[in-house]
């Protein structure tokens, strides 16, 4: 049987004991690595992408709509 009274808990990038102050990481230098790792891009969900054709005509749309109400001769 394991014994988690001696587990500790270990810092999420490189496995040493993790640091109360920087938790879940075990040093500031982990935690900003974390962090340029998100502000990277490199933790990111892929998402799938729609077809060109159904864009481009959702904004030909939407163009068409903004255009319609800024018309100056619609508003007198």
């Amino acid at each position: 049987m394991t014994d988690k009274k001696n587990k500790t808990p270990k810092c999420s990038l490189c496995d040493k004991p993790r640091s109360d102050k920087y938790r879940p990481f075990c040093s500031k230098h982990c935690a900003d690595l974390d962090l340029n790792r998100w502000l990277t891009g490199q933790y990111a969900i892929p998402v799938e992408e729609e077809e060109p054709d159904d864009f481009d005509r959702a904004i030909s749309q939407a163009n068409a709509l903004s255009n319609e109400e800024n018309d100056p001769k619609k508003l007198n």
